[in-house]
């Protein structure tokens, strides 16, 4: 398959680089800057791309099977308070991209979308959700060492769904486990719909690595067109 990847050089783009080619696709990888491209190989192409500009995304979209944005302001990867900045600045963002993505795939509505967004908008309980419980949120910001003032991003993400759940086109969101970060490619993972993955210590969490092994998993035997997913172990 031929694979589109915003935010290749971010830390779970990076992996999904990698994680697509060591499977055999060719990998069409975007970025703000290709200075940073982080990966040689001979079936991946490093293209620079403004993800607010419809236009522009759309004329990337021809030979495309599956875009994947993993969009952050910033570059999360290089500087994470710089994002966690950035996205409390202008939560708006998230649905502002979505909306841009959507607009490029009117042309090009056999192309898949998959969005890499965030774990706030799960369901604590069914129907009830983090991102209405300022005192659960903030908990949860506390617990994960970000500033109540995120609460703004994390609302943010759930707009950006809200979004994508207004359209016709075959989207697929994923919402990360709480707890994410560098780790462990086991390719061993649990899948969520709209509540998390807990292990066996009431944690949700999973590495960068399995993340991208869960997104190419998707890509390869789809589950959640027109849906929502998560994962933990």
């Amino acid at each position: 398959m031929f694979i589109g990847i915003i935010g290749a050089t971010g830390n779970i783009g990076q992996r999904l680089v990698g994680e697509a080619l060591s499977r055999g696709h060719r990998v069409k990888a975007f970025t703000r800057d290709t200075a940073r491209a982080n990966a040689t190989h001979e079936h991946v192409t490093w293209a620079a791309l403004d993800v607010f500009d419809s236009d522009a995304v759309a004329a990337q979209l021809p030979g495309l099977d599956v875009l994947i944005s993993c969009y952050q302001p910033g570059n999360a990867a290089a500087d994470f308070e710089d994002t966690v900045e950035k996205s409390i600045a202008d939560p708006s963002v998230y649905a502002t991209v979505a909306r841009t993505l959507l607009r490029a795939l009117e042309m090009h509505p056999r192309t898949r979308l998959i969005v890499v967004g965030g774990a706030g908008s799960l369901e604590y309980a069914p129907g009830k959700v983090t991102v209405d419980d300022d005192e659960r949120l903030h908990a949860s910001l506390d617990s994960l060492g970000l500033p109540r003032g995120y609460a703004a991003a994390v609302r943010g993400h759930r707009d950006a769904l809200t979004v994508l759940r207004t359209s016709n086109r075959l989207w697929t969101y994923l919402s990360p486990a709480e707890q994410i970060g560098p780790g462990e490619r086991t390719a061993r993972y649990r899948i969520g719909g709209d509540q998390p993955v807990l292990d066996s210590d009431g944690h949700s969490r999973i590495s960068f690595e399995d993340t991208a092994v869960a997104l190419l998993d998707e890509i390869e035997t789809p589950r959640f067109v027109q849906r929502r997913f998560t994962i933990g172990y």
